[in-house]
């Protein structure tokens, strides 16, 4: 009641005018509230006013269950949903990516391995003979004045 007391208390024909609209707002939402209070005071206690969020409603229990949302295809009925579910699970790369494998594996060489060993040995002589030089120079370096054998 004391505080009822200390407000003080504006006119209406004040609060109607243009510059008062926000007070008038404030004033109305002060007096909703304390109706509201005064409502459900038995039922409200100062505790469950001023405790904080402990819980969480959730409408579903979908997301509780790790449930699959929306529509379901059974048996190959609808393979357009079917192919949707595994986009979204993720499912669908795994597999492409199986099938890429066995592909790669089945699909026939065009070069058989014995022949590539040896064309590779071969390269690998020629790079060899090309740098053969410059590496004996390295290795053994003679000054500048001395000549050399040719």
């Amino acid at each position: 009641m004391s505080n009822k007391m200390n407000k003080v208390q504006l006119s209406k024909a004040i609060l109607q005018m243009k510059f008062m609209s926000r007070t008038k707002e404030k004033f109305e939402k002060e007096a909703d509230e304390e109706q509201g209070r005064a409502l459900y005071a038995s039922e409200i206690t100062d505790k469950m006013m001023h405790e904080s969020i402990k819980y969480i409603i959730e409408p579903s229990y979908v997301p509780c269950e790790n449930l699959i949302e929306g529509r379901v295809s059974y048996g190959g009925m609808n393979p357009e949903i079917e192919r949707i579910i595994a986009i979204e699970t993720g499912a669908d790369t795994v597999n492409r990516e199986r099938e890429e494998a066995k592909k790669q594996a089945e699909m026939p060489t065009d070069v058989p391995d014995v022949e590539m060993a040896k064309f590779y040995s071969s390269v690998v002589k020629t790079m060899n003979k090309k740098y053969d030089n410059h590496r004996k120079r390295l290795q053994h370096p003679l000054p500048l004045n001395i000549k050399r054998p040719h």
